[in-house]
């Protein structure tokens, strides 16, 4: 199963160099992956049919006690043939329904295939929380896949209300999730639905946030308004997406968790009342349609109500019965729209009031809708057929909901015969449609599907072996699936719900005022659109509240919230009653003098020079702290980052005044000093309270051995980096590269990944100026703001500070370093070069982009961890390899060092990325806005600015 994911993965990711290569032919090939998928679900049938599950297992976070846990039993392995094998189908239509040059088809066909491989892993997990990760990657390729076509608002509006609606459920979902995990002691479903499950109003809370999510990603009442709107996505889209697999998400999860929650209490209510009341109003709905893929979409929407209804009802019969339905809404379903992508493609057009003799045009695309809609309206012998006769078999004794099934599907049969009588019929007065033969690539993947729901039908009995190991979790199967079980009730049913969809469909003139007058009187869409806009009126009340666009007033409330909350509580406690030494060094009692005089003194600043110096010098005095106490590695790292802060200040500071303004008056100046010396104080009190809370042994007194054990290394501080802590590393460098595009979108007019600028030519005598220099950006600062003996400086000293940095990135494994204190020193040298030459001069010492440099440090680091996987078995673990060089010798390198160079590159590409933005883009915007005396502006020949 794993080895699935990584093949789409790869694909995926192969998907916009093969489109490139073959534009939409490539999809022939990426249908290989999805078709993977049905040949390992095929080769694993034994043990599936067999009642058993097939499990793999693998490492993952052993601190949070994640595993890959995958694990496939009856209905995870159908759910793999219906993701696979009509994944596959759709990207061998694809390769015919997207014309070449197609704006956006690479990214399509990686999202699809992306979408493939999420899916797999949404059925497969065992994992909870490994499941909800994957649950919100359908939403994420989902979006993608609905806002195909970006250039027009319609798609991206669906887009943005599919992406809402089913992360919201998603959320919820999550809270359910670990509702159940947190009592069950771990989140593998296998163990926790055998588990006892907790009772009362928990469990309650638990099913219903669970069930949000299951009925928002299927678009069930009152979530349902989101699919037809996701219409606007290209027709292979709502084949694979919308018939087969996402909205297929949510059930699968029904059927999943219904064998331990169907029993609790609001789980039958919720989802059989839901499903439905989504059976009727969709069913409705599709009536009304003129544009036969909105139609369908209604009609999905209604087939869904029914498979939430059928699962949620939790009995053996209905188990068996949704199985077959949901394999039956897949097949006629995904065929359907398909065939209408095939109308649209080669008539040009999907409203049924302009088609008209279509059958006659193209008789074989004409069988196939044939089949698929009859499937769809339950006309034996096809699949479709079994499904519903199972159905009403499984309610028979529950006639209040069996009386909705049979019109819910009288519907179903009268909006399966308006489609066809739409798409294909002949209309009197209008002319026939002129439609081209389509290519047997588009014909022939809806031509599989119908016939195998033709073929299915006969063979229901095979298929029942099949499906009731499901079943009979429920309990004892008494009744298996049959073409023909005789003169039954639900026979007798069957005839009716045929015999009522056609004579909707006869009666449809006298019906059309009833279906035009009766409507919701708020829509879906009209619902959606009025909470969202609430929910803005609302975000702006409170913005505008709460954000006067004061920075002191933020801060203020924050901290004024510290001191009487937390502060209060800490005051009537008394919880810092613990030994104390006043210090343990003399020196350390002069630090800490000079660090509270440094910061009262900017306090008091009137230049903001001034200011950001002393508090500059509380942070040195902060890494002198460190030295005295033994801690020579965070004294380094304080350091530097101390000098990269004051240099980002000098980079602000030059747009801004040079004093502060003569606000706040000197009231307000004593009301802020003593909010600093209040919250202060609590965070001293806070500190002791924690450090003397401690009952249990830390766990980083393990940390040293564990040091040279397993990271191979003696620098403690830099192996908690890089290894015993590395996800936090991980966390915090994507921390890092966020902060740098939030940075640079804040200051760029243009994208940041533009070219460099180039460095001004002066013309010399013979065409070009051939003078030694010692720094080649400096000719273009003006004379007064050139300091010769601070180019020669920083020239010489340049390289050494590159090498330094390097040789703190290479030791900080077993000395103080690594990859960030590298990282710092050689951004501090990059600083100097601007500082000395301007921006030109920061383009010739980095000529790359600062969002290359980010991401390639993200890159080696998360690459990193998969090299620790494949050596180690674990994700960034450290693996010691023995290496051997003439004249060096033997040594060894450690995995976790490359980890340390991707954050060499991280923490280089952000402070790159400061300099360009702060430095070199305002010395842009200065220059073109001619402000004299401010800036770095070009020098003329002759010296003159």
């Amino acid at each position: 199963m794993l080895v699935l994911l990584i093949l789409h993965l790869v694909a995926a990711l192969l998907a916009p160099l093969l489109v490139r290569t073959w534009g939409p032919r490539a999809c022939l090939l990426l249908a290989l992956a999805p078709a993977a998928t049905v040949g390992w679900a095929v080769a694993h049938t034994g043990p599936v049919r067999d009642g058993g599950a097939v499990v793999e297992t693998y490492p993952w976070i052993a601190q949070l006690n994640l595993d890959l846990a995958l694990r496939v039993t009856t209905l995870s392995w159908l759910m793999l043939l219906l993701v696979g094998g009509v994944g596959a189908l759709v990207l061998v239509y694809s390769a015919r329904y997207f014309e070449a040059g197609s704006v956006g088809l690479a990214r399509f066909a990686a999202v699809m295939v992306a979408f493939a491989g999420a899916m797999v892993g949404l059925v497969v997990s065992d994992d909870l929380l490994l499941l909800y990760v994957f649950w919100e990657l359908t939403t994420v390729f989902s979006y993608l896949l609905i806002g195909h076509s970006t250039e027009r608002r319609s798609s991206r509006w669906a887009a943005a209300q599919a992406l809402t609606v089913t992360t919201l459920g998603g959320l919820a979902m999550l809270v359910g999730f670990l509702l159940l995990g947190h009592h069950a002691g771990g989140y593998r479903w296998s163990a926790v639905a055998a588990a006892p499950l907790p009772g009362g109003g928990y469990l309650a809370t638990a099913v219903l946030l669970v069930l949000a999510g299951a009925l928002a990603k299927s678009a069930v009442f009152p979530f349902n308004a989101w699919l037809p709107v996701a219409m606007a996505a290209p027709t292979p889209v709502s084949a694979y997406l919308h018939a087969a697999a996402m909205v297929k998400a949510g059930v699968f999860l029904l059927g999943l968790l219904g064998p331990a929650l169907a029993p609790a209490g609001p789980w039958r209510p919720v989802t059989v009342v839901a499903g439905l009341v989504t059976l009727v109003i969709g069913g409705w709905a599709a009536l009304r349609q003129t544009d036969l893929k909105l139609l369908l979409a209604y009609g999905t929407v209604s087939q869904l109500g029914l498979l939430v209804a059928v699962f949620g009802a939790g009995t053996p019969k209905a188990a068996l019965a949704g199985v077959a339905m949901l394999v039956a809404h897949a097949l006629f379903k995904a065929a359907l729209f398909l065939v209408v992508g095939i109308l649209d493609h080669e008539a040009g057009t999907r409203d049924l009031r302009d088609l008209s003799g279509v059958a006659r045009a193209a008789p074989v695309l004409a069988t196939v809708a044939g089949l698929a809609a009859a499937s769809m309206a339950g006309v034996p012998p096809l699949l479709g057929f079994v499904g519903k006769e199972a159905v009403l078999a499984a309610f028979t004794e529950d006639p209040l909901v069996l009386a909705v099934l049979v019109a819910g599907s009288a519907l179903t049969v009268a909006y399966s015969i308006r489609f066809l009588w739409g798409a294909f019929g002949t209309r009197p007065g209008v002319p026939d449609t002129e439609v081209a033969r389509p290519p047997a690539a588009m014909l022939g993947p809806p031509a599989v599907l119908a016939v195998a729901g033709l073929v299915a039908g006969p063979a229901a009995g095979w298929l029942s072996g099949l499906f009731e190991p499901y079943a009979e979790l429920f309990g004892p199967v008494e009744e298996h699936l049959a073409l023909w079980h005789g003169p039954t009730a639900a026979l007798g049913l069957s005839a009716l719900v045929l015999a009522g969809g056609v004579v909707l469909h006869l009666v449809r003139g006298p019906l059309a005022p009833a279906l035009a007058r009766l409507r919701s009187p708020v829509g879906g869409n009209q619902g959606y659109e009025w909470v969202t806009h609430r929910f803005d009126l609302l975000a702006i009340e409170v913005t505008g509240a709460t954000q006067r666009g004061s920075l002191p007033q933020y801060l203020g409330t924050v901290l004024v919230a510290l001191v009487l909350v937390p502060g209060t509580a800490m005051v009537a406690t008394a919880p810092w009653r613990v030994d104390l030494a006043p210090w343990d060094n003399p020196a350390q009692l002069v630090v800490c003098v000079v660090i509270a005089v440094a910061a009262v003194l900017a306090v008091g600043a009137r230049r903001r020079l001034t200011a950001m110096l002393l508090v500059g010098v509380t942070g040195y005095g902060t890494a002198m702290m460190f030295v005295l106490y033994g801690a020579p590695d965070l004294a380094l790292t304080q350091f530097l980052v101390e000098t990269a802060t004051i240099a980002v200040f000098v980079l602000v500071l030059r747009r801004l005044p040079e004093r502060f303004s003569a606000r706040p008056l000197r009231r307000s100046r004593w009301v802020r000093r003593c909010v600093g010396v209040a919250a202060g104080l609590v965070m001293a009190g806070l500190a002791l309270a924690a450090s003397g809370a401690r009952r249990a042994p830390s766990i980083s007194a393990a940390f040293p051995d564990l040091s040279v054990a397993e990271g191979y290394g003696r620098n403690v501080v830099n192996v908690t980096l890089v290894d015993i802590r590395a996800w936090d590393t991980m966390g915090e460098l994507a921390v890092l590269v966020v902060t740098a595009t939030g940075v640079a979108s804040l200051i760029f007019e243009r994208s940041r990944t533009g070219p460099r600028p180039r460095r001004p030519q002066p013309a010399g005598p013979r065409g070009g100026d051939r003078r030694t220099v010692w720094l080649r950006g400096g000719q273009t600062l003006r004379e007064r703001r050139r300091s010769i003996v601070f180019e020669v400086v920083t020239r010489l000293i340049f390289h050494t500070m590159l090498l330094f940095s390097l040789f703190l990135l290479f030791s900080g494994h077993n000395a103080p370093g690594g990859g960030f204190s590298g990282g710092l020193v050689a951004g501090l040298a990059l600083t100097l070069r601007y500082l000395a030459g301007g921006r030109y001069e920061l383009a010739e010492a980095a000529p790359v982009g600062a969002g290359t440099v980010l991401g390639a440090g993200l890159a080696v680091s998360v690459g990193s961890g998969v090299v620790g996987l494949a050596l180690a078995g674990d994700v960034l673990q450290s693996v010691k390899v023995d290496l051997w060089l003439p004249l060096v010798g033997h040594f060894y390198l450690v995995t976790s060092l490359f980890f340390d160079i991707g954050v060499y590159l991280v923490v280089v590409g952000l402070v790159l990325d400061i300099l360009r933005s702060l430095g070199a883009e305002v010395d842009r915007h200065v220059e073109a806005a001619g402000e004299p005396g401010r800036g770095l502006t070009v020098q003329r020949e002759g010296g003159s600015p």
